[in-house]
């Protein structure tokens, strides 16, 4: 490839540059205010789809920052639109158990009082493996010092340390975990 041949590949002007300049500025003002003004559960990650409306916001910055063929107008819409429907459905979510289990998922227990809870390995296509690297993450030496693995609904991994006969409160609203 011949960058001599190309110049328009390394400079194509100054209006591009100073519509990245104004754009990126009123559109990132813009996203900061909307973030402030429906809250942090806008950005948290607690479950995949607070994970897609946190990537489609970037997506939708990226997009009005670099192509010409979306506005400032267009892009500040798009953002408004985002955060209001993750608004909604975080609203509805605290109102109604139904609607809930509609659009969020269950955190799963992995393994369990030293031992792995195959079918649940299966099920949510997670190796041993991979668990065992969560609890070294966390600085886990021996599985025998962990009470419990879940993999969260966000897809992280939560590793319970603990011994054996220890209450394990917190996961009351995980799934496998009737007996907890």
């Amino acid at each position: 490839m011949n960058l001599a041949a190309d110049p328009v590949m390394l400079f194509d002007g100054w209006y591009d540059l100073w519509r990245i300049l104004v754009v990126g500025f009123f559109a990132y003002g813009g996203l900061v205010l909307l973030l402030r003004l429906t809250g942090k559960r806008t950005l948290a990650k607690m479950n995949a789809f607070d994970l897609i409306v946190t990537v489609a916001l970037g997506s939708t910055l990226a997009s009005a920052l670099l192509s010409s063929e979306v506005s400032l107008s267009e892009g500040l819409l798009a953002f408004g639109l985002l955060c209001f429907l993750q608004y909604v459905v975080a609203y509805v979510s605290v109102r109604s158990k139904r609607f809930q289990d509609l659009v969020k998922s269950e955190p799963t227990l992995l393994f369990f009082r030293g031992a792995f809870l195959p079918a649940k390995l299966v099920e949510q296509r997670v190796t041993e493996e991979e668990v065992l690297a969560a609890a070294r993450a966390q600085g886990i030496g021996a599985m025998s010092e962990v009470a419990a693995v879940v993999l969260e609904t966000d897809g992280s991994f939560s590793v319970i340390a603990g011994s054996a006969g220890q209450r394990l409160d917190t996961l009351r609203h995980v799934q496998g975990a009737e007996g907890g």
